[in-house]
């Protein structure tokens, strides 16, 4: 089964990087991935790490070679490809798989342009992917084969952990992964700047607060169907001790409670972009 990808920026690039290294491609067989991007640098960068892809000229050669094609180009260029796409295919799909791994484009959207016969599975990735840490949400029309639902799983497990859900959760789930990211950071950012101002280096204040969060993270993983992370918290809180003095700072400044509205403001506005 050949895959290729339209555009190969950050995260199409990861996506490649990450499945061409990884046990999944080596057992079917394939010997390279199909790329195509209007910015060529970006081909030969990944050919330079040598890394197995091939380059085509141009969106009609990779449909022709391929029967899983990913679209990793951004929204605002999504409804120029798929008419493009459209052109090439004819209408008709066929029996080939479209990936889109575009925010706030719908599976009805691309169906609209492609012919509501096309297999279409909607990602939501985050950016940690390029660094193998990724977190994907998938969503798929109805009647995927089981062929094409392992191909995407397999895809997205490449690049860190992938789960299903019915797509009208995409919105929420675009607040809870596909931007905390960013919430994150922030965090990590009050910690270091309270490292600084106690007399740490930025690079060693930077160290502690992203390890700290890294492993945070992992012990909520590591004891999901056992302990909650209010729970986790508990445990780390000694009465009358360092921690449960801080947690009541970020209590009292309604941490959580603003955490929250935060997923769902982006999930808000999820919503809103979606066509």
């Amino acid at each position: 089964m050949n895959i290729g990808f339209i555009g190969v920026g950050n995260m199409g690039g990861a996506i490649v990087r990450g499945y061409s290294q990884s046990a999944a491609m080596k057992a079917t067989g394939t010997d390279a991935l199909f790329v195509f991007d209007s910015d060529k640098d970006k081909v030969k960068a990944l050919a330079g790490e040598g890394l197995p892809v091939k380059a085509v000229d141009s969106i009609e050669q990779l449909a022709g070679l391929c029967d899983v094609i990913v679209l990793c180009v951004k929204p605002n260029a999504f409804g120029e490809l798929l008419d493009e796409l459209a052109g090439v295919l004819g209408g008709q799909p066929g029996d080939k798989l479209i990936i889109s791994i575009a925010a706030g484009i719908s599976i009805g959207y691309i169906r609209g342009k492609l012919g509501t016969a096309a297999n279409v599975v909607r990602v939501m990735p985050n950016t940690p992917a390029m660094v193998g840490e990724g977190m994907s949400a998938m969503s798929a029309s109805d009647g995927l084969p089981e062929k094409y639902a392992d191909v995407v799983e397999k895809l997205f497990s490449a690049i860190g952990s992938a789960v299903w859900v019915d797509e009208p959760l995409m919105d929420i789930v675009t607040g809870i992964s596909g931007s905390s990211p960013a919430y994150a950071y922030l965090y990590m950012e009050g910690l270091v700047q309270a490292g600084i101002q106690g007399g740490l280096s930025k690079r060693d204040a930077t160290i502690l607060a992203a390890q700290s969060t890294l492993g945070a993270a992992k012990m909520v993983l590591e004891n999901l169907d056992e302990v909650e992370p209010r729970q986790l918290c508990a445990n780390v809180c000694s009465p009358g001790g360092t921690t449960i003095e801080a947690v009541k700072v970020l209590e009292d400044a309604g941490f959580t409670e603003t955490v929250s509205k935060a997923a769902q403001a982006s999930a808000a506005k999820s919503k809103l972009m979606t066509r």
